[in-house]
């Protein structure tokens, strides 16, 4: 069951940002990773959860079909967009789901709005340097266009066929993990809504620094899969699904917001 209730844009501290709205029911806002969009990453979830909840998607600055800023993007200002569409979309409180880049603005919402918050479900996020595997620093600051998954690049063309905008996305979105500040831990311990960790084994995480961020929130839980990064909710880097797992953590999100 996927059927599309409503679309749009709406207007988020100067830009207009995509949305899109899916089911009724509970609200749960899906927040997509770098580099992606709503679409992209949470095509899977939307099938498997449309039927019993009210998911909202957001396109994030300079990703998908949002506008852009030329200022440097910061998790805090997604943060306060994400919290300004649904103040147009009249949802006082709601659940978050938010993968990769997306589970790191996520916790930030919880931690700087938590009347905003209902629930977290924190998938592949980061709040320390030390969490991304060896090397990633480095590399990201060699990086160059031509290093971004092509599958990425053609998602973005897809929806934007301007490679400026292409080239404006990634330069933004590079430049944020490059200048990428350690959260000081009372930022996690100061989060009061029920969190989920969710990750794979072989996530561009380490899952020690996941184990890390769930001891620091309190009554917190944590689910490690079997998989990349990613493809317990969504398509791998090949584009193949892996219904079961996905399935299955849907079916433990569920869970987890259901109790």
């Amino acid at each position: 069951m996927m059927q599309l209730r409503e679309s749009g844009y709406k207007e988020a501290n100067g830009i207009n940002l995509y949305y899109e709205i899916y089911g009724e029911g509970k609200p749960l806002v899906l927040i997509h990773g770098g580099g992606s969009d709503l679409q992209f990453d949470y095509r899977e979830v939307i099938q498997r959860m449309s039927g019993q909840y009210k998911l909202i998607g957001i396109d994030l600055q300079n990703h998908g079909r949002s506008e852009h800023r030329e200022v440097p993007e910061t998790f805090e200002q997604d943060a306060k967009d994400i919290i300004a569409v649904l103040g147009q979309l009249g949802i006082d409180k709601a659940s978050f789901w938010g993968f990769s880049n997306g589970a790191t603005t996520v916790l930030l919402i919880a931690n700087l709005f938590p009347a905003k918050v209902e629930k977290i479900i924190a998938a592949s996020g980061v709040t320390k340097r030390s969490g991304m595997m060896d090397g990633f620093f480095e590399g990201m600051a060699q990086a160059t266009i031509d290093h971004m998954p092509q599958y990425l690049k053609d998602n973005f063309l897809k929806l934007n066929p301007d490679p400026r905008k292409l080239q404006h996305m990634f330069e933004k979105d590079s430049q944020r993990m490059i200048h990428f500040k350690d959260w000081d831990d009372s930022m996690l311990r100061a989060i009061q809504s029920p969190v989920l960790f969710i990750a794979g084994d072989n996530d561009v995480m380490k899952t020690s620094h996941i184990a890390e961020m769930h001891n620091l929130v309190h009554g917190s839980r944590l689910m490690i899969f079997p998989s990349g990064h990613g493809s317990y909710m969504m398509a791998n880097e090949n584009g193949n699904v892996d219904k079961a797992l996905i399935d299955f953590t849907v079916a433990q999100v569920e869970y987890f917001l259901s109790n």
